[in-house]
Formats: structure tokens, sequence, C-alpha cells
């Protein structure tokens, strides 16, 4: 995707921030030019996806493109045993990544060490999801679950599917992902490719640090400091940060960071 903007952008300055697994769909965030500095700080940003769970077979990637490693029986589940353990993987919850996951291992990739063979344990890592819904259910032989999930950076859907699955004792995976929502960007925003081909249309520096960060507007002695990268002795930041700093006239200046009574750079753009 990245190569492919470049073409259409007609520059090598372009990053993404989030990858999304092979079989997913949905929201990418991609910045071009003086945006890709930006988008460190929007890959921390909350996601949320729509996603198919398989309920009754568990596979070795934790969703539908890996081989089968159990079955089991499904149709006596019914909505309410899975609501009944979607509940404990609600909230501030200890999660194991799934092994092809992008974490690297001794410097390589976890999926790269499962696809060559090899056997990959990670450890727990904590994550909150602050939304696991059930949209839908299906029951049979192997169930399957429609879910809506709201998750912080670095919580993986498949393990969640896994989770589950392992949870109501017949296991699962993943047979859908689409995700939704990157911070304050939604699919509402989003383009393919043919269309950018058609019309390359992007969102503006400005807009794009309103849409992922809280804001501030300065008046303009602060600009001014701001623009020098100065910190803000005085001044309260709405968050803790990274907080968008705007000049009187809506232009976006800076990051900036809670310190102490005040505030300081983390990153300036002008």
């Amino acid at each position: 995707m990245v190569a492919r903007t470049r073409r259409l952008a007609g520059t090598r300055k372009v990053g993404h921030a989030g990858t999304l697994d092979p079989m997913a769909t949905g929201v990418l965030v991609l910045g071009v030019n003086r945006a890709t500095r930006l988008l460190g700080h929007v890959a921390g940003a909350d996601k949320e996806y729509l996603a198919t769970i398989a309920l009754g077979a568990t596979t070795v990637t934790d969703d539908a493109q890996g081989d089968e490693t159990s079955v089991a029986d499904a149709s006596a589940l019914t909505a309410n045993d899975v609501l009944r353990e979607i509940a404990p993987l609600t909230g501030a919850i200890e999660q194991v990544p799934s092994s092809v996951s992008a974490i690297k291992v001794d410097g390589k990739r976890a999926y790269a060490r499962v696809r060559s063979g090899e056997e990959v344990e990670l450890k727990a890592r904590a994550v909150t999801v602050e939304t696991f819904e059930l949209t839908g259910f299906e029951p049979g032989e192997r169930a399957i679950a429609h879910v809506r999930v709201v998750c912080s950076s670095g919580t993986y859907v498949r393990a969640l599917a896994r989770d589950l699955g392992r949870a109501l004792g017949v296991g699962g995976h993943l047979t859908s992902l689409r995700r939704t929502r990157v911070g304050g960007f939604g699919l509402d925003q989003a383009r393919t490719l043919d269309q950018l081909a058609e019309s390359f249309d992007m969102v503006g520096l400005d807009d794009a640090a309103r849409a992922a960060f809280p804001g501030l507007d300065l008046d303009e002695d602060q600009a001014r400091d701001v623009r020098f990268g100065r910190a803000l002795p005085a001044v309260a930041l709405p968050a803790d940060g990274p907080v968008a700093m705007f000049a009187p006239d809506g232009s976006f200046l800076a990051l900036y960071e809670t310190a102490g009574a005040g505030a300081r750079p983390v990153a300036v753009f002008v």
C-alpha cells in the first residue's frame, strides 16, 4: 500500500501508522511528506474492529489462513455462553499475542519463525479492551460469533478469538477482520487506491492533527514560543500528551506533552 501510494503521490516520503493482517480490510492510516512525522504518535491511538470468529476449531495462526490444529463440536453453545466468556476478556487484561504476530524474537519477526517451522511462545503483555461486544451469533457445529472490538494499540483480535474459543472449550479462530477506526480516522474518511488514482485527496495536516490528538488553541505569544520549540511552564494541557498545539489562525504547530505544571515539546512541525 505504501509503495502504490508513493507512485500516486509522486514522492518516496510515505509511511504508515500500523499494518493490517493480510486477510484484514479497513482503515490504514498513511502519512505523506511532513505528515510522516505524525505516524509514530498516531500508531498508539485506540482502534476499532468488526470481526467474525469461528468457534469449534483452532488454527496455527489463530485465523482462517492457518492450518487447523484441532476441531470440536460447538453445537451446544448459545449466545449467552459467548457473552459469559467475553466478559473476562474485556477491560485491562494480560494477553499473549498470536505466535504469527509481527513482534520480533531475537531480531526476527515471530510470524517468520512460525512459517519456517519454528515453535514460538510470546510473553503476555498488558492491553486494554474497552469494548468486546457480541453483535450476532449463529449456532451450529461450528458456531459463528460476530463481534465489535475497541482496544488499545498492541491488542490482537486474533488472540481474543483464540482465547474466547479456549474459554468456551471448543477452540476458536478469526475468519474476518475489518478495522473501522484508528484514533480519529474512520472508514467515512478512507479512500480506496482506485479512488486515490482518480483524485489524490488527502486530509490536510491541520485537520489530521485535530482528528488524531487532543488539541489546544494558543494565543500569539504562546504560538511564538511553540514555533521555537520552547517549553511552556505555565500552560496546562487537556491531556498528558501528546497534545496538538494550534496557532490563532488554526494552523498546526507542534505536539506537546505535560511536564510538571507546564508543557514541553515532543515534535515541532513549523
